[in-house]
C-alpha cells in the first residue's frame, strides 16, 4: 500500500517533531530492547523497514534479507513514490508492506524492529540517529557518514540507546579478506612498514541545470540537510554524469565510496578498528575539484586524482594511495618478512603461497569471523552482540577516507602540497590546522539538524 506523506503535518504531530519529542514508543517487541544475552523464540521473526529503495537496496541489498528465513519486511519508504513501489516488491511484496515517502512513518511504527538505512550518504547520519533513538537496530549502508562529526554522533546514539549497527563494509564478511587480514595480524609478513592502495577520488562540485520535478518525487525531502539544488535527473541517479554518489553535498567521492571498503581493509588489517592514523597530507598538484556538468565524462574514478593521499600510522606504516594500484576494494601490504596483496579478487600476490594453507583457527590473534553480513546483523539483533562491521569501526574506516578529503581541500585553500596534517584519532581534531578542523562537519538545512544525543 502506497502512503504519501503530508510532511506538514507529520512534524507537527509525529514522532520527530522535535528532539525533545523523539522517545521510544511505549509499546516495543521484546526484543528491541532485549538486554545482552536475552535471546529471542527460536520461530520470532525480526521486523524490518527499509528507508531508501534506490539502486542498492535494488542491487541486492534487499535479497540479502528477504532470503533469511527469520526476517520479514512490514514498511519501505523513499521520497519517489516510483521507488517506493518496487521497493515493496522487492521486499516480498503483497498488501501487508506499507510503503511511505516520509521515512518518519516507519520510525514511529511500534512493530518495527529494524532499519534497513539505504538512502544517499548525506541521510545516513540522521536517519540512523533518529532510529536509534526510536529503539530501532540499524544496518547502513556506506559510506556510513558525510563528516567526522556526524559519525561521532552516530557513535554515541547507538551506544547510549544500546542499539546494533551493521555498516554495510560487507568485505568484512567475505573469506578471502578475513584470511589476509589474519596473516598480517599475526605477524606472517613481519613488521608492516607500508601500504598502497587506489588514490580514489574525491567529490565534484554540481553545476548541473534545473528540471523539471517528476510528479511522484519529494525533491525537499530527498535533499533534506542538503542547502537546496535544482533537480536534474543526472544528480537523482546514483551514478550517473557523474550523479550525486560524486557530488560533494551528498557524498565524499570516491574515497568514501569505494574507499569505505579498499581502506576499511588496511584499518581491519593494521589493528585500527578504533583509531586511525597520526597524520594525513598530500602530493602532486594542490586539489582542484571537477564540476559536473551535461558535458561530465562518465566514470566513477574521475576527478582529483592529480592530488595523492598520503597517510601515517603509529609504529612507522606509511600509506600511499597511488594512481597505479588496482581500485578492486583492497590494498598491497609490505613488512620486514614478505608481502601480501588482497582484493575483490581475492589474494591475487603473496611472497609466500604456502602461508595460504596454515589453518586460520590455531593462530594467536583471532578476527571476528563472519559468512553472511546480513544474517550476522539479524543473530546480532537477536543476540545483543556487536556485528563484524560495528558502528565504531564504520565510523573510524569512513573518517581515513574524510582526512582524504579534507587533506586535498586544506591544499586547494592553502596552495601547498606535502604539508603533514597531525590527526589525533583520541580527540578526533587536527593539532596543527585550523582549516582541518573547519571540514570536520558541514552546515545543516534549517529543519534537518541533528538531534541532541
Amino acid at each position: 500500500m502506497i502512503k504519501q506523506s503530508n510532511r506538514r503535518k507529520f512534524l507537527k504531530d509525529g514522532l520527530l517533531a522535535s528532539a525533545a519529542a523523539v522517545v521510544v514508543p511505549t509499546l516495543i517487541p521484546s526484543q528491541v530492547l532485549a538486554k545482552p544475552g536475552k535471546r529471542v523464540g527460536a520461530n520470532d521473526k525480526i521486523v524490518l523497514g527499509a528507508i531508501g529503495t534506490g539502486s542498492r537496496f535494488r542491487g541486492g541489498l534487499a535479497k540479502s534479507f528477504t532470503d533469511l528465513s527469520n526476517v520479514v519486511f512490514a514498511a519501505v519508504a523513499d521520497p519517489d513514490l516510483t521507488r517506493a513501489k518496487q521497493g515493496v516488491q522487492l521486499a516480498g511484496g503483497g498488501d501487508g508492506i506499507d510503503a511511505y515517502q516520509d521515512y518518519r512513518y516507519i520510525l514511529d511504527r511500534q512493530d518495527v524492529d529494524a532499519v534497513i538505512v539505504a538512502s544517499p550518504d548525506h541521510w545516513h547520519a540522521q536517519h540512523s540517529i533518529e532510529a536509534a533513538i526510536a529503539g530501532k537496530d540499524i544496518y547502513c549502508e556506506k559510506a556510513l557518514t558525510l563528516t567526522v562529526e556526524e559519525g561521532r554522533a552516530m557513535v554515541n546514539a547507538v551506544r547510549k540507546h544500546r542499539r546494533v549497527l551493521q555498516c554495510g563494509s560487507q568485505q568484512r564478511s567475505w573469506h578471502s579478506f578475513y584470511q589476509a587480514c589474519m596473516l598480517i595480524r599475526n605477524g606472517y609478513f613481519g613488521k608492516i612498514n607500508r601500504v598502497v592502495g587506489i588514490n580514489y577520488a574525491g567529490p565534484w562540485e554540481n553545476a548541473l541545470p534545473g528540471q523539471a520535478v517528476p510528479s511522484t518525487l519529494d525533491w525537499d525531502m530527498w535533499m533534506g540537510p542538503v542547502q537546496p539544488h535544482p533537480y536534474n535527473e543526472n544528480l537523482f541517479v546514483s551514478r550517473s554524469k557523474p550523479g550525486w554518489l560524486s557530488v560533494k553535498d551528498f557524498c565524499g567521492g570516491e574515497i568514501c565510496g569505494w574507499g569505505a571498503h579498499g581502506l576499511d581493509q588496511i584499518q581491519w588489517a593494521l589493528g585500527m578498528d578504533e583509531s586511525g592514523p597520526s597524520e594525513v597530507w598530500v602530493e602532486g598538484v594542490p586539489y582542484k575539484p571537477w564540476v559536473a556538468t551535461p558535458k561530465s565524462q562518465t566514470g566513477r574514478f574521475f576527478g582529483a586524482k592529480e592530488t595523492i593521499i598520503h597517510y601515517n600510522y603509529a609504529g612507522g606504516i606509511h600509506v600511499e594511495l597511488s594512481n597505479n594500484a588496482n581500485p578492486n576494494g583492497g590494498a598491497q601490504f609490505f613488512g620486514d618478512k614478505g608481502m601480501i596483496k588482497f582484493d575483490r579478487d581475492g589474494i591475487t600476490d603473496i611472497s609466500d603461497k604456502s602461508l595460504l594453507e596454515l589453518p586460520l583457527e590455531n593462530m594467536k590473534v583471532q578476527l571476528q569471523k563472519c559468512t553472511d553480513h546480513a544474517k550476522n546483523f539479524i543473530d546480532c539483533i537477536i543476540d545483543r552482540n556487536r556485528p563484524v562491521a560495528d558502528v565504531e569501526i564504520g565510523h573510524r574506516s569512513a573518517t581515513v577516507g574524510h582526512l582524504g578529503n579534507i587533506a586535498r581541500w586544506v591544499s586547494e585553500k592553502t596552495q601547498e602540497v606535502g604539508v603533514k596534517m597531525t590527526w589525533d584519532p583520541k580527540t578526533e581534531m587536527f593539532t596543527n590546522s585550523d582549516w582541518g578542523n573547519h571540514f570536520l562537519s558541514r552546515p545543516r538545512r534549517k529543519g534537518f539538524e541533528l538531534p541532541k544525543v
